[in-house]
Parts: C-alpha cells; sequence; structure tokens
C-alpha cells in the first residue's frame, strides 16, 4: 500500500503548483494517477486537509455543476471559496487581467476561471503567482473531460480502445474530449453537420498526442458514427454566447438528435453521456436521457471527485 501510494504522489507532485489550462497540461500517467486519486477520495479511503486555503472563482459564464462541484470540492479539502462576481467587482468595470491576477494571487491559493476567452484565460495565468484552472472557455472543457473519462473507466473497467463517438456541434466539450481521449488510448470519433466540425487545430493536436494506437474522427454520418461504440455523447447544439443561433442550429442538427434507435447501432454495452444542462427533446430524447445506459448523473458527481483530486495536488496537499 505505501509503495502504491508512493508511485500515486510520485506522478502527480511534478504536476503541483502548475497551471491547467487544457487537457494537455498533464499526461496520460498524470490522468491516471489522477484518477486513482479521485477514486480513493470519492470512496472514503484518502482524506486530505489543505488548511483553510482559499479558491477564487471567476466566472464570466453561468455554472451549476462547475460552481457548485468546485466550491464542495474545497469545502471537503477543508478550504473555502470566493466568489468572484463580475457583476459585484471591478472585475466587470474594466480593471485590467494583469492587475486583478496579481492581486488575487496574494488574497487566494487557487483560482478557476469560466470565460468565452481561452487567450483571457491565459492572461490569468500569465500574470497569476497561483495556479490558474480552466473552468470553461470557448476552446476547451478540460475539467469536464478528466470527469467524463473517469466515469467511462467506472464502468469498463478501462480506457485503452474504448470507442466514443460524440454527436454533435465540434465545441470545447468535443476538443477536449478528443485530446484526453488521444492520450488515454480512447478512440474518439466526432460527428458534426458539415461547417461545425471540431477546430482542426484541435484535431491535429490531438493526433499529435496520441498514445496506445488511439484514433480521433471527424465524420459527419451519426448513423455511421455510432457502431460498435461503447460510449454515445453529446452536448447542447448551441453553447453559452451562441443563443441567437439556437433556432437555425436547431433545424441543421435535427438529425443528431440521441435517441433509442441511434443508440441501438451502437455496441450493447453502450453508455450514453451528456455533461448537461440537457435540452430534452432536442440534442437528447428524454427516453435516452432517462434510459438504462445513461450514465449521465454519475458524470455529473465525477466533476467533484476529479475537481477535488486536481485541487488537492495544485495546493501540494499529497
Amino acid at each position: 500500500m505505501a509503495s502504491a501510494y508512493s508511485s500515486l504522489a510520485s506522478q502527480l507532485t511534478s504536476f503541483s503548483k502548475n497551471h491547467f489550462l487544457s487537457s494537455s497540461d498533464l499526461n496520460s500517467n498524470q490522468i491516471l494517477s489522477l484518477f486513482e486519486l479521485a477514486k480513493q477520495l470519492k470512496e472514503g479511503n484518502r482524506r486530505i486537509d489543505l488548511g483553510n486555503r482559499v479558491l477564487g472563482l471567476i466566472f464570466k459564464k453561468a455554472s451549476t455543476r462547475t460552481r457548485v462541484s468546485f466550491q464542495v470540492a474545497m469545502a471537503r479539502l477543508g478550504g473555502q471559496t470566493v466568489d468572484l462576481n463580475p457583476q459585484i467587482t471591478q472585475l466587470g468595470r474594466g480593471e485590467p487581467i494583469k492587475d486583478t491576477a496579481r492581486v488575487l494571487s496574494r488574497y487566494c491559493d487557487v483560482l478557476a476561471v469560466r470565460t468565452f476567452s481561452q487567450k483571457e484565460l491565459e492572461e490569468y495565468a500569465e500574470w497569476s503567482t497561483i495556479p490558474v484552472i480552466n473552468a470553461l472557455t470557448d476552446l476547451e472543457h478540460p475539467c469536464q473531460a478528466l470527469a467524463d473519462y473517469l466515469t467511462i473507466q467506472e464502468k469498463f473497467g478501462k480506457l485503452e480502445g474504448i470507442n466514443l463517438s460524440y454527436i454533435g456541434d465540434g465545441n470545447n466539450v468535443a476538443n477536449s474530449l478528443m485530446i484526453c481521449g488521444a492520450m488515454l488510448g480512447v478512440n474518439v470519433k466526432i460527428c458534426s453537420p458539415k461547417g461545425f466540425e471540431a477546430d482542426t487545430k484541435i484535431v491535429e493536436k490531438a493526433k499529435s498526442l496520441s498514445e496506445f494506437d488511439s484514433t480521433i474522427t471527424i465524420c459527419n454520418d451519426p448513423l455511421n458514427a455510432v457502431k460498435e461504440a461503447h460510449v454515445v455523447y453529446t452536448d447542447v447544439w448551441a453553447s453559452m454566447g451562441q443563443e441567437e443561433e439556437h433556432f437555425k442550429r436547431k433545424e441543421i442538427f435535427e438529425e443528431y438528435k440521441v435517441d433509442q434507435k441511434l443508440i441501438g447501432l451502437a455496441d450493447k454495452e453502450v453508455i450514453v453521456l451528456h455533461c448537461l444542462p440537457a435540452h430534452r427533446g432536442e440534442e437528447i430524447t428524454e427516453e435516452a436521457l432517462e434510459s438504462k445506459s445513461s450514465n449521465v448523473f454519475d458524470q455529473a458527481e465525477n466533476r467533484l471527485h476529479v475537481q477535488q483530486a486536481l485541487l488537492a495536488v495544485q495546493l501540494g496537499g499529497l
């Protein structure tokens, strides 16, 4: 047991005090070690007390799961959270990020930033002397991907060789699924309507990070995409900031709805994932979301556990 803990710690301590801006900021061994720590915390086999450390939340986008899971994770680590709402702080009045980041670095021990631009997130990281976590940008959602792959590992007992088919917009979630999946040996297919495919730069980045012969595939036919899939994953058709495109996208994406017919074309042991919130009846049917194949709420719970593990590592709690 001691040697197993030593191996786990050695993999993760190298990431202590580091920023987490992209799934690619971790390597495969670190991700798997993080999952092991998350499972220990989830099962009550490990307790970590960070001694009243402080997490600052900077959220320019609305949030339920990300906000609450970070707050609860920090509380379970013996720390506390300060909600830096832009509407009631100087963040909403145009204070330069380089000023905000340097001041908050003297008050807080870690920052989780949820915003539109990846460049803005990177600017926080540039000026902060504390770890900065990507709690979602338009480019990536790496904490979500960690929870997704932990859920898949729990279900199948492995990740290498698993086939994941994502059906929908080639958005930030799709990007992080590709990058993280490639490193873990997962074969990822991103199936979107023409004109809504994943960012080609991210696709190439994911392919360059591929381990264990994993493959990244971009396609447009959902019926073919789900064949042999162990995981069928979907997300909303219009992300935050795209609300004005909702009705246009609804028409374009209608053939990309995850329903029982589509699920029936996948592997017989298939699980269905959705990062939530879901628009029931649009990207996923009520029947599919509530089916025996759905692992959506296990997936949502795992946001808490992977983020608790991530915070513990970044704040030197091992």
